[in-house]
């Protein structure tokens, strides 16, 4: 059955927004996307010149009844106040990572979003791509047997990162919650909910150097107050624990790492912060003289390259259909809370519950890569 195409407005106009307005308007028909603004409006003209749209204000955004859905691609301090503007304008809202800096204020969007019966989806949505759907159906078919835990540990460069990305100076720019909620909205997706965790969070480099030589701030300090180092263990619900450790002061780039064990075997899965790639799978062995060697697990599903926008088409295709969206905001708000709690244990020393859950979001089909999101 055909679906009328839903008219979206993208709010921010940083370097996200390319590859956002791409597919938006080239890939997924679901998506009619109308206008841009940015608090710049020299950027969201020429982004809107560039794209074939028009170029408004947040204010006529909201005043515009036809638009429906609103794309957030702003920094993160700034998600709150939009959001809620957009909730109370009567739009549903699909945001960049992470919901919002503080749980609080998302606990607030989830309740204004449920009283407005509006759909409020959240980044990332990287869980939706082939190579983490291909390891969902592996553990979905009972490949590895029953999981019994699981290994997250991952590095950054964030001198150089923060040196050309100024965001990430910003509160909710730190490695967890810019980087880590990659890993643990894969994790929740494919494993569900955690109980409580506890961790260890540091940022022994508050004060950094712009290594960048293209910036004009090139050999100046930058405050950097936001957590670069995290070391936790998660409690999942299901009876298993996992480990979570993230380095950001690390001088190589993403070296990701996540490894799922079970009672028949092992899987060891690309970044989360990619769509793709190589998921392997190490069947169980006893004989340690010849022990087994890696096998690729065949890619079926689509959605392998840089597929940024695919959140907002399965929310719109959801909404069309009035069932659930995948990206939705009962799981980044417990992936939030997460990583709310990570920080508090830091601070406690001991471990601390996490009192949301959320359903692990339903796996896509291999005929997804046709645009099909039907949960049937």
């Amino acid at each position: 059955m055909d679906e009328k195409p839903m008219k979206t407005a993208v709010v921010g106009c940083g370097a996200i927004s390319d590859i956002y307005l791409t597919n938006m308007i080239n890939r997924f028909d679901i998506l009619e996307v109308a206008a841009c603004c940015a608090r710049n409006p020299e950027h969201a003209a020429r982004k809107a010149q560039q794209y074939g749209i028009k170029a408004s204000t947040y204010e006529e955004i909201l005043a515009d009844e036809s638009i429906e859905l609103i794309v957030n691609l702003t920094p993160a301090p700034a998600h709150y106040e939009i959001i809620k503007k957009a909730l109370e304008a009567g739009k549903h809202v699909y945001t960049e990572k992470s919901m919002t800096v503080s749980l609080e204020e998302a606990a607030e969007l989830v309740r204004l979003s449920e009283e407005k019966g509006l759909y409020l989806g959240s980044a990332p949505d990287t869980f939706l791509g082939s190579s983490f759907q291909t390891a969902r159906k592996a553990i979905d078919d009972g490949l590895i047997g029953e999981i019994t835990s699981c290994t997250v540990a991952a590095n950054r460069d964030l001198n150089f990162l923060c040196s050309i990305s100024s965001f990430l100076l910003m509160p909710g720019g730190g490695i967890c919650y810019d980087y880590g909620v990659y890993y643990l909205t894969a994790l929740v997706s494919i494993l569900g909910s955690v109980r409580r965790a506890c961790g260890i969070v540091r940022n022994p480099y508050p004060l950094r150097t712009n290594c960048n030589p293209s910036s004009p701030d090139f050999g100046k300090e930058m405050i950097h107050k936001n957590e670069s180092q995290v070391s936790a263990v998660l409690d999942f619900s299901d009876g298993f624990t996992g480990t979570f450790q993230l380095n950001g002061d690390s001088i190589i780039f993403d070296q990701a790492g996540i490894t799922i064990y079970g009672t028949r075997g092992i899987l060891r899965l690309p970044d989360p912060n990619q769509f793709g790639g190589e998921v392997l799978y190490l069947p169980a062995s006893f004989d340690f003289a010849n022990p087994p060697k890696p096998q690729s697990l065949p890619d079926i599903f689509g959605f392998s390259d840089n597929s940024r926008g695919i959140g907002p088409a399965e929310m719109a295709h959801a909404i069309r259909a009035g069932r659930p969206c995948r990206a939705g905001k009962e799981m980044a708000y417990h992936v939030l809370e997460i990583i709310t709690a990570i920080m508090k244990s830091s601070e406690t020393g001991s471990f601390c519950e996490i009192h949301s859950s959320c359903e692990r979001p339903r796996p896509l089909k291999p005929e997804a890569l046709n645009g099909v999101f039907s949960l049937d």
